[in-house]
């Protein structure tokens, strides 16, 4: 009776090649074997949990012996690298002004103290010629004291001018120590404050400098000559960042979050350097899990004194959780996930036949699936194939044979 091909269209196309294949080996051949084989070549035969094949189908199969592999006690997660915010300054002008020309672009490293544009400002020639005025009052009202001491000590003049004298060259004293430390806050040091004083000659060009030494990471569009900037309205026409530390921002398992405290050391590895690891210390662990996703986000600080990590970059963070294990390690192809979510593993008994046991894994590391119940070491297992067998055992069981 020939197969009804129709009976056996499975979801995915990968199951409906495999069943092809199941067929090719179970039906499809009519030669028989030679009698000194002892066993039937139409198909492998169940009995219980265990699979008997033919010599076609052991090809498909490789066993070996179990080993144990050292496991290391660690968990990893992805994540991308950030920005540090905490050392990322937005570069606002000190005043309003019109930008008349810029002097960094993105990438740019610079020093602290440095010009990133200039501003022709308003408010500092307002600053300076206050500055100018009250350097003049100041003086008025210096000569003016020194004369009512004269005549103070000639009897001259009243007690109570005096005392006015006093206040109003105290007065002016303060407010030009107030005028020169306005015109501080616009970067002007005290040797060009000195020369304002004394040419009495204004400059509106106000200088911006980065305050912190790191790269330009952000040049906006405010930062155009002639475009009209004030404090604090974004954007910033300038962004610099400190890169000698950046975050990297992993999602974790919520199963792996009682494992992390802050302050714990953990290895990061990019892709743009396989062979490298970068040092860094857990910084925040979040507080809510994302519902969809059942993740945590963890954010880490990474030392770059190179600056070789760059925004953007996907990452990978490993951190030590215990002692290193010796355990069982299967490849991949030895282990296969059954429908309600349990594993399973091949045990070889002799030629040919194979006994299906329940594993229970642990890790996976170096294309390793670790096994921590379900097999002992030295046990011949199948360590590929394991997805053949499986199907083979369903398929046989499900046809009776």
């Amino acid at each position: 009776m020939g197969f009804n091909h129709q009976k056996w269209v499975l979801p995915g196309g990968a199951t409906i090649v495999l069943v092809s294949v199941l067929i090719y080996f179970f039906n499809g051949s009519n030669a028989q074997p030679p009698a000194s084989e002892g066993r039937s070549a139409m198909g492998p035969k169940v009995s219980g949990q265990t699979l008997q094949l033919t010599d076609a189908q052991m090809a498909l199969v490789k066993v070996a012996p179990a080993t144990l592999h050292t496991f290391l006690a660690q968990r990893e997660a992805m994540g991308v690298i950030a920005f540090d915010d905490d050392q990322t300054v937005q570069v606002y002008p000190p005043y309003s002004g019109k930008i008349l020309r810029r002097f960094k672009e993105v990438g740019d490293f610079v020093k602290k103290g440095e010009t990133l544009y200039t501003l022709d400002s308003p408010d500092l020639i307002q600053a300076e010629s206050t500055v100018i005025a009250a350097a003049g009052v100041r003086e008025l009202t210096t000569h003016a004291l020194e004369r009512a001491k004269q005549l103070v000590a000639l009897k001259g003049l009243a007690e109570k001018d005096y005392q006015q004298a006093i206040a109003d060259q105290q007065t002016a004293e303060g407010n030009y120590n107030a005028a020169r430390n306005a015109l501080h806050l616009f970067g002007k040091s005290a040797h060009e404050i000195d020369r304002i004083e004394t040419t009495h000659e204004v400059d509106s060009i106000l200088d911006v400098p980065s305050p912190l030494d790191g790269r330009v990471t952000v040049v906006a569009m405010s930062a155009a000559a002639g475009t009209y900037v004030q404090p604090g309205t974004a954007p910033a026409p300038y962004a610099i960042s400190d890169l000698s530390k950046v975050w990297m921002l992993a999602n974790v398992a919520e199963t792996d979050i009682p494992l992390l405290e802050s302050g714990e050391s953990v290895t990061v590895r990019v892709m743009a350097f396989p062979q490298r690891t970068f040092q860094a210390k857990i910084d925040k662990v979040g507080t809510v899990v994302d519902p969809n996703t059942h993740r945590l986000q963890v954010r880490c600080v990474v030392s770059d004194p190179r600056r070789e990590l760059h925004p953007g970059m996907m990452a990978t963070f490993t951190i030590r959780t215990g002692a290193d294990m010796q355990s069982v390690g299967l490849p991949d192809g030895g282990v296969v996930r059954e429908g309600d979510g349990s594993y399973s593993a091949w045990i070889a008994e002799g030629q040919h036949r194979f006994r299906r046991r329940s594993v229970t894994l642990g890790v996976r590391q170096e294309n390793l699936m670790q096994i921590l119940e379900g097999i002992r070491p030295g046990e011949n297992v199948a360590t590929d194939g394991a997805i053949f067998l499986s199907n083979a055992f369903a398929v046989d069981a499900s046809t009776g044979e």
